[in-house]
């Protein structure tokens, strides 16, 4: 384990680790653009400049290893003219429009010119204007004249994807990324050129000037659009969720996650959420209290049980929920209740062993190893065919349901509502409204759930890996977790407490506070 000494701090590295990192581990500062950590070794920017003990000339930190012994700084002012002149270079035509520019506030040029710039320009040249708002895809928006041609985006799409749309065409100031003819940037990991773009050329069309960075918060938990179980931070305000970006987690996603997994915020928000409680049938529906309608809910299950017997209750689960939930539900209703009937919703049977390569797999649910887990150590293995036997058979009186969070990756909702109507009452607990639930001919019930940013838990993903996470925010004040609908229909009502929806300073308030001009 090689030491060395970075800005006067001593520190031991692993064999291999390059200065750059090195200064990442000592926790110190140094400019770069083309370095990222999950990409190989460019060298074009020449930021990363430092000084080394003995060493005449400077050298760039992103391709030099860390020797024994090395005495590395870059608080000369030697590297400090280096990185000043290097900045001078990338924004000879990088436009100055920061303040609309979507990037703001989160750009890696800002902050390295607040950090090692602030300098007079001296180029008396005008700048070379190229082209904005092209279209490199469906999902990424390039504007040419902001991009330094660090190259991370065309080595994404040759190192981790393998697509290989983008590259680096022309010569001299006229060159510029783009796609080649009839083969748009279009794969399924084409927004984590977005995320490593350090200098806002590279926009995702979902998020582009929808809000400006400073007036979004964000907490890390995780993608709940497959069984990978990517590590991501949700951004979010009063208005709701506005994004999700990958979070490094080298034994889960590494640096990256696929598209689909970013569209996961969507149905988390308000507008597409079940807010309120219901009961009817298809001719009416009333709203009514969420604590009201689970209690009742508690009490006809109940009443259910010591009249017909256990055998008349049966509960679906599917894979979007968390331990805790699947915990709660199943000791009340086979620990409690001793209901056994109890069965799994798997939603794309055909598909739920693919894989493409990268991140992304068939079974786009959460947690199906966590309930997997749970039904076996009960010994809860009845099948999806027994369950549909005994519906003909009209044994069964109630059905509970707790439904999919995310709809849209449950094609086959509308088969599923047709299969249970008919049972004299249906208890359908989701976070989004389900219209299919409006042919249903028996009493049914519609609790609205929490989405996953919105309750704590713990998931299991494919390779068996357990993650826990905290709330981000809340959005709907009458959803309850599983846990608390439980809590309520078992009779521990007391347990329970409705939150409120999170407000968050949206405005620049300080614009409003600081007097006429």
């Amino acid at each position: 384990m090689p030491k060395c000494t970075v800005n006067g701090k001593q520190i031991e590295v692993k064999p291999g680790t390059s200065i750059i990192e090195a200064f990442k581990e000592a926790g110190e500062n140094i400019a770069h653009y083309c370095w990222h950590p999950g990409l190989s070794v460019a060298g074009v920017c020449r930021l990363c400049m430092v000084e080394i003990e003995g060493n005449p000339r400077l050298q760039i930190a992103c391709n030099t290893m860390v020797q024994e012994g090395m005495v590395v700084s870059n608080q000369s002012d030697k590297v400090k003219d280096a990185v000043r002149w290097g900045l001078d270079f990338h924004l000879i035509n990088h436009p100055l429009d920061c303040p609309i520019c979507d990037q703001a506030g989160e750009c890696g040029l800002q902050e390295q010119y607040m950090e090692f710039g602030k300098y007079e320009p001296e180029m008396a040249e005008r700048k070379v204007k190229k082209r904005k708002v092209v279209d490199l895809g469906p999902k990424v928006v390039l504007d040419s004249e902001r991009c330094i041609l660090c190259s991370r985006c065309v080595r994404f799409t040759d190192e981790v994807t393998k697509t290989r749309e983008l590259g680096i065409f022309n010569r001299g100031d006229r060159s510029e990324i783009g796609t080649f003819k009839d083969r748009p940037l279009d794969n399924n990991y084409s927004l984590n050129t977005v995320d490593i773009c350090p200098v806002g050329a590279l926009t995702s069309r979902d998020f582009r000037f929808r809000q400006r960075v400073w007036y979004l918060k964000n907490k890390e938990t995780i993608c709940t659009g497959c069984s990978t179980g990517c590590n991501v931070k949700a951004y979010y305000n009063e208005d709701g969720l506005f994004r999700v970006k990958p979070v490094h987690n080298e034994d889960i996603n590494g640096y990256w996650m696929c598209d689909e997994g970013r569209d996961i915020y969507k149905f988390a928000n308000p507008e597409f959420r079940l807010k309120t409680a219901r009961k009817g049938t298809q001719d009416h529906w009333d709203d009514i209290n969420v604590v009201e309608a689970a209690k009742s809910v508690g009490s006809i299950v109940k009443t259910s049980v010591d009249t017909d017997g256990a055998g008349s209750v049966a509960v679906v689960l599917t894979g979007q929920h968390s331990n805790e939930e699947y915990d709660a539900i199943l000791e009340w209703i086979n620990g409690d209740l001793k209901v056994d009937q109890v069965y799994h919703w798997v939603n794309n049977p055909e598909k739920f062993d693919d894989f493409d390569g990268l991140l992304l797999r068939g079974d786009r649910n959460p947690n199906t190893k966590g309930l997997l887990e749970r039904l076996d150590a009960r010994k809860l293995n009845k099948t999806w065919q027994d369950f549909e036997t005994k519906l003909k058979a009209g044994t069964v009186k109630v059905v509970i349901v707790v439904g999919p969070e995310n709809p849209a990756v449950y094609s086959d909702m509308g088969e599923k509502v047709q299969l249970i109507n008919g049972v004299d009452k249906v208890v359908w607990m989701s976070a989004c409204p389900v219209g299919e639930l409006n042919t249903m001919t028996g009493t049914t019930w519609q609790i609205p759930l929490k989405t996953f940013v919105e309750k704590p838990g713990t998931y299991v993903n494919f390779q068996g890996r357990a993650q826990t996470v905290k709330p981000v925010t809340f959005l709907v004040k009458q959803a309850l977790s599983v846990v608390e609908a439980v809590q309520l229909m078992a009779g521990e009502a007391s347990k329970v407490e409705l939150v409120e929806p999170e407000h968050h300073p949206k405005k620049n308030y300080f614009v409003y506070s600081r007097g006429p001009l």
